[in-house]
């Protein structure tokens, strides 16, 4: 019989599940100079924590069918007022969610962080990563790294 706990109540009644579906990643260098009128794959390299190990070469994957809260915080630098607009995407195997911005300054923008959440409907061994699409203007924009910049999730139900 193995020794692996599964769930785990302990004398307050909390009860945790250490091999819950759960992933939180971030950037160790910035993606500098984004392509536009193409979509670009946010990279993340460094994880903070990934039960399971779902999560692997910029995207997760789904160990079970289920709802899972996916979460994207993101800075641009040296945003672009030339470009018509920026749109991210957490994409899955079963549908894209995206996020529309538009840079409608009146001089170029040297950094904003934005962020958004879906809950995503996946079956098993589904995936989800991140594009960034950037239509028009001048390659000039940054993706920045460290902790501006990191892609989380976990099975809700």
């Amino acid at each position: 019989l193995g020794t692996t706990s599964h769930m785990v109540i302990d004398a307050t009644g909390a009860i945790t599940k250490p091999l819950q579906p759960a992933f939180s990643v971030r950037k160790s260098s910035d993606q500098n100079d984004i392509n536009q009128n193409s979509s670009v794959t946010i990279t993340f390299d460094t994880e903070v924590f990934d039960n399971n190990a779902d999560f692997a070469s910029d995207q997760f994957t789904a160990p079970v069918t289920g709802k899972y809260n996916l979460h994207l915080l993101f800075r641009l630098d040296q945003i672009d007022t030339g470009a018509n607009y920026y749109q991210t995407t957490i994409t899955t195997s079963n549908r894209n969610y995206t996020m529309t911005l538009d840079p409608n300054y009146s001089a170029d923008v040297d950094y904003t962080s934005f962020a958004f959440s879906v809950l995503a409907d996946m079956d098993a061994n589904d995936t989800a990563a991140c594009i960034i699409y950037q239509a028009g203007g001048s390659q000039q924009t940054d993706l920045n790294s460290g902790n501006d910049t990191m892609f989380m999730g976990h099975l809700v139900c």
